[in-house]
């Protein structure tokens, strides 16, 4: 089995050792292309030493990671996190019920029928 296919059990890992996991994405996607940390992190507007510290594990803001994902063109795994409405069958249902099925005759005031 190849180390990308085994799941990790998230809840069993420290924060800490998520970071280590989040950093060590970051830092393969750079070297996968081919990026130096200077060119990432001049790209990202952020310090050099901020991105080193991060690759080695030490925390940092979500902001600064979110740069971080901007800069290496990885937003889209942000898509797991957008909010979505749920709407039970139950709810569809009472909604479509509620639809007008058909328009109704205008009605002219002030006007005299003869």
């Amino acid at each position: 089995m190849s180390e990308n296919s085994v799941k990790k059990d998230w809840y069993s890992m420290s924060e800490n050792a998520i970071i280590r996991e989040m950093a060590a994405f970051i830092k393969q996607v750079r070297l996968k292309k081919n990026i130096t940390q200077g060119q990432l992190s001049e790209k990202a507007g952020i310090s050099r030493s901020t991105l080193s510290d991060f690759e080695q594990g030490n925390p940092v803001s979500l902001t600064t990671f979110i740069q971080l994902l901007r800069a290496l063109d990885q937003l889209p795994l942000l898509e797991y996190f957008a909010a979505r409405t749920v709407v039970s069958p139950l709810q569809l249902a009472k909604l479509e019920a509620k639809k007008r099925k058909r328009a109704s005759p205008a009605r002219i005031k002030n006007v005299k029928r003869k």
